[in-house]
């Protein structure tokens, strides 16, 4: 024998499972966004305020192009492998603007810059670059800007990484976050030494 369905209880169940899906979405609207938008962080919290990228082309570049060039004062880089010309140019224009540039690169670049012509493209703009030789490999990837912003993650600053490369990109504005990565990009510098371009 079939028994009727009680309607008053799936009301109430109807009613539970919409309050469940309103605080959802609510709360996914609060933490951050999806976005279908290349240029746009894949997700991006708005109380920390982190932003999110992901390539191949997802817009690493463009994000780390975007910051550089509202950079005002200071930009501080850690880089593994730099041949990216959108970021090696924006680097160059922060310098024209009279933003303070300086950059750690691995001892592996020296050979890189016998084909690649990022490194050389920076020492000519008068840019200060060190080399970190301390360490097996200096595999940071890391931008800091006006000591506000830290940009971080798997992302090299490469066409490569852009375009053919499973990488992500972080985009953090943290005070206390930021002041550790400055911090630890000095401790670098110290043991690093000035690049000297070899004609």
């Amino acid at each position: 024998m079939l028994r009727k369905k009680n309607s008053l209880s799936d009301c109430w169940l109807l009613f539970f499972v919409g309050i469940i899906i309103g605080i959802s979405v609510l709360c996914l609207g609060k933490i951050g966004k999806i976005c279908s938008d290349k240029k746009t962080p894949i997700w991006a919290s708005k109380e920390n305020k982190i932003e999110v990228y992901f390539s191949p082309n997802g817009g690493c570049t463009d994000a780390i192009v975007k910051r550089i060039d509202a950079a005002k004062k200071t930009i501080l880089v850690q880089a593994y492998s730099f041949t990216s010309d959108p970021i090696t140019k924006a680097l160059v224009n922060a310098h024209k603007r009279n933003v303070a540039v300086q950059i750690i690169l691995d001892k592996s670049q020296r050979k890189q810059s016998e084909t690649y012509s990022s490194i050389d493209f920076l020492v000519h703009a008068e840019i200060p670059i060190f080399i970190d030789s301390k360490h097996a490999i200096a595999h940071n990837k890391v931008i800091i800007i006006d000591g506000e912003i830290v940009i971080t993650g798997s992302f090299n600053f490469t066409k490569a990484a852009e375009e053919r490369n499973a990488e992500n990109l972080l985009v953090i504005h943290n005070e206390d976050l930021v002041n550790s990565y400055i911090k630890n990009w000095e401790l670098h510098k110290k043991h690093s030494l000035l690049y000297v371009y070899d004609e």
